[in-house]
């Protein structure tokens, strides 16, 4: 996924999804464009007055006075005071108008982005998706706002023009305007490829965002390989292919712009032309040609206005495109439509039947797998690699979905409970913990928002984290850095659990709490696992079998599925798998 850049559409599909968060605020949208309406007075009443100007001083038409002077001058005034004041309405609360809109599709992104499971993540870079819902909706902004008003007041000058022009001379006019739709035709082929230009550019900036991320968030291995060379090479890859495509969009924009100067030129050399003779043979006096100048002026330059707006125009839509593509991305994991909250009564586990493949690569992990397993056993997971242990636990809270078979939580499947509850009722401390940007109180108070500093407290002293966050220098007010960095690993399991405490669950997943410590902080951990799967039903995953010799049931899981079952003492004296892998572990080796 995200390999390369997507096509979501013409710019019609594209703007007909984008209408409803711009009829959101259709008031301020149609005030808008009255007030866009109002800004075209001037342009458009400037011509025929210089028009009535010349002519009167050439001796045509009403003769020039001082009155008629001023009338005219203050008449200009008053539409410059009225320019003015819709000038400001649109510059400030037009795109205020925009900034709106660009919040409501980040917050409809991230929303969207919440609901999107594990295969997702697993195949998209997380600085393509921050690209999406950062700068790309950025140049939403500008579009919002700036889109139907460029629009609307092209369309008033244009037509305003077309039909002044005629009263002064049709056949002028025809070939005047016979250039627009040749223009047209250029402008629509250079726009897209100019959009295609930008559409690789966004997909490029993404691509070198997420190496930075990676690079940035790894520098810890990074130093400890002496890697900085072979970091800097690929980041000067992506910034070299970004430079590349930004040279080719500039490219492109440049024959855009200069075939929009060349049909300029052409339009006015055919007013000199047409209009000179005209002039020559009478058929036109000197103040409607001023008139008509200015009128072209002013058409030519609205034509203009469009073409340069069609870079942000451009900018806009792929904006719009990527957010679309993300809004697009199917939602696999859902509630369905019948859902109920989960009841947990007693907390008993039964797979029937139940088999996974991944959806990406179609591996197949489990094959109809049954178990039960009681409420409150402690039941323990062991076998090599990728034998499906964290997958089968995965499967529990819905963090993937089975292919075949079903999960029931005391009677009640879970695909026929909302996630809500189902996630609500189940722990889940791993190997990797991840710990928010913010404090130590705020990292464990995330098993359960709103929670007391009293709580939060009884947690971090069941978890036996109490001691060592107090001796901290904030104590429970301590930043604990980006992803916890600035917690020792032991530390940071500790502060997990104490989050799981605090949530309190009857159900609790253990994904290989222990591997990655230290003995000491194995030990310390450990107590504090023993503490909080009293009276739960636990799954535990384990590499260190010495972790696990007390769990009610143990069962070993290989590419046959469930190969052996019992407790530490009935396995050993089968003298199986589980005998061969505890020999080994004994003898210093692990899972």
């Amino acid at each position: 996924m995200d390999s390369s850049p997507k096509k979501q559409g013409g710019s019609g599909e594209l703007m007909r999804r984008f209408l409803p968060y711009l009829m959101k605020y259709k008031g301020i949208l149609f005030f808008d464009l009255f007030c866009a309406a109002l800004t075209t007075l001037c342009d458009i009443v400037l011509p025929k007055i210089m028009g009535t100007l010349t002519n009167a001083a050439s001796g045509q038409g009403a003769a020039l006075t001082v009155q008629a002077v001023l009338r005219l001058a203050a008449l200009y005034f008053v539409l410059r005071i009225i320019d003015g004041a819709a000038s400001y309405f649109m510059s400030g609360i037009g795109h205020i108008m925009g900034v709106h809109i660009e919040t409501d599709m980040r917050r409809d992104a991230f929303d969207h982005l919440l609901r999107l499971d594990h295969t997702y993540y697993n195949n998209t870079k997380v600085g393509q998706i921050m690209g999406r819902i950062t700068n790309d909706l950025f140049d939403v902004t500008e579009f919002a706002h700036h889109c139907p008003e460029e629009f609307f007041i092209a369309f008033i000058k244009i037509v305003a023009s077309f039909v002044i022009l005629c009263q002064a001379s049709i056949p002028l006019t025809l070939v005047v305007f016979a250039c627009v739709p040749l223009m047209g035709v250029v402008s629509v082929c250079l726009n897209l490829k100019l959009r295609a230009r930008f559409r690789q550019q966004r997909f490029q900036i993404g691509e070198l965002n997420a190496t930075i991320e990676d690079s940035l968030l790894g520098q810890r291995v990074v130093k400890a390989f002496a890697a900085e060379e072979q970091e800097r090479e690929k980041f000067a890859e992506g910034n070299r292919a970004f430079e590349r495509i930004k040279t080719l969009t500039y490219h492109a924009m440049a024959a855009f712009n200069t075939s929009t100067r060349l049909f300029d030129g052409l339009m006015y050399l055919v007013v000199i032309l047409a209009g000179g003779l005209a002039l020559v043979y009478g058929a036109i006096n000197a103040g409607d040609l001023v008139a008509y100048v200015l009128y072209v002026s002013t058409l030519i330059a609205t034509i203009r206005r469009i073409v340069e707006f069609a870079e942000q125009f451009q900018r806009g839509m792929t904006g719009i495109e990527r957010f679309l593509e993300i809004m697009d991305t199917p939602v696999a994991i859902a509630d369905a439509p019948d859902a109920q909250p989960l009841v947990v009564r007693e907390g008993g586990i039964e797979f029937r039947d139940v088999s996974f493949e991944y959806p990406d690569d179609h591996n197949q992990v489990l094959r109809h797998v049954n178990l039960r397993i009681r409420p409150g056993e402690s039941l323990a997971l062991v076998g090599p690699s990728g034998g499906g242990k964290t997958t089968l636990c995965n499967l529990i809270p819905r963090f993937y979905d089975v292919t075949g078979g079903e999960i029931l939580i005391d009677g009640q499947n879970v695909r026929h409970v909302t996630l809500h509850s189902l996630r609500d009722a189940i722990g889940v401390v791993q190997q990797d913990v991840y710990l928010f940007s913010g404090t130590v109180a705020e990292n464990i108070a995330y098993g359960k928002p709103g929670a007391t500093r009293e709580e939060i407290e009884t947690a971090a002293k069941l978890a036996g984290a109490d001691g060592f966050v107090r001796a901290l220098k904030d104590g429970y007010d301590t930043y604990v850095g980006e992803r916890g960095v600035k917690l020792s690993g032991g530390q940071k399991q500790r502060i997990a659990i104490a989050r799981v405490f605090l949530k309190n669950p009857p159900i609790l997943l253990l994904d290989e709490a222990t591997s990655a410590l230290d003995n000491e902080s194995e030990i310390l951990v450990g107590q504090s696992l023993d503490k909080l799967a009293k009276g739960r039903t636990t799954l535990t995953i384990a590499h260190r079998l010495t972790t696990i010799q007390n769990a009610d049931r143990i069962l070993v899981l290989g590419k046959d599925g469930i190969e052996e079952e019992g407790t530490h003492t009935e396995l050993l004296a089968k003298k199986g798998i589980y005998y061969r892998l505890w020999n080994g572990l004994v003898s210093g080796q692990t899972l």
